[in-house]
């Protein structure tokens, strides 16, 4: 098959050094080249699904609906008021 590659310069050089040193033509060296990268990640161990264990984070303080997250907002932002108010220890 025929195609077009573009190449970094700094990999084109390294793959025409190559074939120069082999003696075997440049599309050679880059199939090979190809081929082998290919074969490297066939070998790759199968990686393991990742499972994430849930931790409890405590329960809804009574009355606040989290189903409404303007109210919910308001009353943290009221609370970080109130807190700020008061004088510190």
């Amino acid at each position: 098959m025929r195609t077009t590659l573009i190449l970094n310069d700094r990999l084109a050089k390294a793959l025409k050094r190559s074939a120069r040193q082999s003696g075997k033509s440049l599309d050679t060296v880059i199939n090979e080249t190809l081929l082998a990268g290919l074969a490297s990640h066939r070998s790759l161990p199968k990686r393991t699904r990742y499972r994430l264990k849930p931790v409890s984070l405590g329960s809804v303080k009574p009355g606040i609906d989290l189903d409404k997250a303007l109210a919910l907002l308001d009353r943290i932002e009221e609370q970080e008021a109130a807190d700020s108010l008061r004088p510190s220890r």
